[in-house]
């Protein structure tokens, strides 16, 4: 039997880190956390008892480093290893590493890891234990009878080295590019094509299972509303599948853990198409993201469980039966406008209102930076009933105070107050048909300058008194007038302190303004960043982010037309073949990709000419707005 633990070291960062502390912390156990130089002050160092620097920034160079997280967990006195989810977490060598060297590993045994860590040998697997399976296509044989495609990386997930195909002439492009990323974040550029399943629904099956032949399936989650084949919103239980079908997830779940004498957690993906027909995508043998939603549900900690396992502990016979519904969304540092435009900077506020679990690596105050997952928080509601847990998540996302970076916030509640979401006409393709309406410009900001001006206006709380009494004269004057953008729409306000068209004022604090619209009380929540380039308004019309405009400002830097800037810090992973100074580029032509936080972008020709200008080089590390190349536009005839 496994001896019992006393201190655990965490593989990992940010908020799956923070969350597996917690459990240990309630368990007893001491804990201890490793960490990039970038990561020296984040929330899961804060969290730990003791922490080990990686010395790095780059994952390959730290968290990817097994050899030095092992020495890590030696050095500090811990008896265990959890690897979280991403990094190690699937790395079957690492978990015998950890063995070997006299650690218990939290996670199934490195033969399980071995057998599902390529998405083909798992399928050949699944085949032979009767788990139902998309037939394979040989991209080389591949027809126009066999698109649209799917091809995916062998080695990995996370919807990295995935491309869809529908037509055969961008085949041999789109493989050579989803090779070429799968390299990159698995260090193995085998892919594979399967047929690409229209409005498809990604269901799964959570496990667990002991070392005493005991196989737990808990329940479905629904992980259809993805972006860029990564998930978004998630619920649990699965909504509105046949009791027929959900016995059949369950058996097939469990049988594949049986094919493999899986051990712990992990969690089992079907691919359910439009006519209810299940098929096996891949195992992951490991904490999944959305874990907490199975958590909500059961009334479990799978991760405390994980530990029992560890430790050799009988799982009961049956698990707990399910109550309720939960539903977890996803908040990311991005631009979904832009493409999901990743974002990097300080993160001066993150407040999550409501009764509501909030899974979060990042407090009011920390940096988000250019290495790691863009994920904030995981914000996750459980009701009664899917409408109420719905109702509840989105209310709380609305309410929050997020600011200092774009988030994916206003898609997330645009998507859970979406009528398809809200009857449960989940598929894959939810962002291809609403993405442009749910990212529409926000809501006019006219009123929130008004309030950010009143704010601005009013007397420190700490002034005298005649200052404070002076400021507030009925008395007419000249109006004010302060200037803000916001969206890329400049809004000019012009106020007494007293007196606007349409608009009463209540009261005007320096973080406080209440007005009364259209006869409606209005409160606005008033926040200024540090050093005053930034105003964030928050009320129930919406949250706003002004910029005040300076009433002479500094003449701006011109960039010759046509030249392409990085949209944000990253590593440039590859140029065009054959791009040079001089070569003949069309519109919107890949010149170059950037991957910045785990994410690849694609720097495209804006207009058909000549490329005057490269600045980039494979490998190259870019700041935000650095010049990569130029592009000289032909004339039009």
């Amino acid at each position: 039997m496994t001896s019992p633990i006393s201190s655990l070291l965490v593989a990992n960062r940010g908020e799956i880190a923070v969350r597996i502390f917690r459990t240990a912390r309630d368990l007893g156990l001491a804990t201890v956390a490793v960490h990039s130089d970038p990561d020296a002050d984040a929330l899961h160092v804060r969290a730990a008892d003791a922490a080990v620097r990686l010395p790095g920034a780059a994952p390959a160079d730290t968290y990817l480093r097994g050899d030095l997280v092992i020495k890590a967990a030696l050095a500090a006195g811990a008896d265990a290893v959890h690897p979280g989810y991403g990094f190690l977490s699937e790395n079957a060598d690492f978990a015998r590493q950890v063995q070997d060297s006299g650690l218990t590993w939290i996670g199934p045994p490195p033969e399980a890891i071995e057998a599902m860590a390529s998405k083909t040998r798992a399928k050949e697997l699944m085949r032979a234990a009767g788990v139902p399976l998309l037939d394979p296509v040989d991209p080389a044989t591949a027809t126009p009878a066999d698109l649209p495609l799917l091809l995916k990386a062998a080695a990995g997930g996370g919807g990295r080295g995935m491309r869809v195909v529908r037509d055969l002439d961008s085949l041999k492009e789109a493989l050579h590019a989803a090779s070429a990323e799968a390299v990159s974040a698995f260090g193995d550029g085998e892919v594979f094509a399967e047929p690409y399943v229209e409005r498809g629904r990604h269901v799964e099956v959570q496990i667990l299972a002991d070392a005493h032949g005991t196989v737990w399936a808990l329940g479905t989650r629904d992980c259809s509303l993805q972006r860029r084949h990564q998930k978004v919103i998630e619920e649990a239980p699965a909504p509105g599948l046949p009791d027929t079908l959900r016995e059949s997830l369950h058996t097939a779940a469990v049988a594949a853990a049986r094919a493999v004498s899986y051990r712990g957690a992990g969690t089992v993906e079907f691919l359910v198409t439009a006519d209810g027909r299940p098929y096996f995508l891949e195992m992951n043998t490991r904490l999944q993201v959305e874990h907490p939603v199975t958590e909500a549900v059961f009334g479990l900690d799978l991760v405390a469980l994980q530990l029992r396992v560890a430790e050799g502990a009988a799982l009961p016979l049956t698990p707990p039966q399910p109550t309720g519904h939960a539903v977890e969304a996803r908040l990311y540092a991005e631009d979904p406008a832009q493409d999901w435009r990743p974002q990097t900077g300080v993160l001066h506020t993150l407040d999550i209102p409501g009764q509501v679990r909030v899974d979060t690596g990042f407090t009011g105050g920390d940096t988000v930076g250019i290495h790691y997952d863009p994920m904030l928080a995981k914000v996750v509601a459980h009701a009664p009933t899917r409408a109420e847990a719905v109702r509840a998540l989105a209310h709380a996302l609305a309410g929050a105070r997020i600011h200092g970076l774009t988030t994916n916030r206003e898609l997330l509640v645009g998507s859970l107050r979406h009528p398809e979401f809200g009857a449960a006409q989940l598929d894959t393709g939810f962002y291809d048909r609403h993405l442009a309406a749910l990212t529409e410009t926000t809501p006019d900001a006219g009123t929130a300058a008004l309030a950010a001006a009143l704010a601005e206006a009013a007397p420190a709380p700490d002034a005298p008194l005649a200052a404070r009494l002076g400021g507030w004269r009925n008395v007419r004057s000249q109006p004010q007038t302060r200037r803000y953008t916001s969206a890329g729409t400049e809004y000019e306000v012009q106020y007494h302190p007293v007196d606007h068209p349409g608009v009463r004022v209540l009261s005007a604090e320096r973080h406080l303004v209440t007005l009364e619209v259209d006869g409606i009380r209005r409160m606005f929540h008033v926040k200024r960043n540090s050093n005053n380039t930034e105003v964030y308004v928050d009320s129930a019309l919406g949250a706003h982010t002004l910029t005040p405009v300076p009433r002479f400002p500094d003449p701006q830097d011109r960039t010759e037309p046509g030249s392409l800037l990085a949209p944000m810090p990253g590593t440039v992973v590859r140029v065009a073949d054959g791009l040079a100074p001089g070569s003949h580029v069309t519109a919107g032509q890949p010149l170059l990709w950037l991957e910045a936080m785990k994410m690849e972008h694609r720097i495209l020709a804006p207009a058909s000419g000549t490329l005057t200008a490269l600045h980039a080089v494979t490998g190259q590390q870019v700041e935000f707005g650095a010049l990569l190349a130029v592009v000289q536009e032909e004339p039009q005839p």
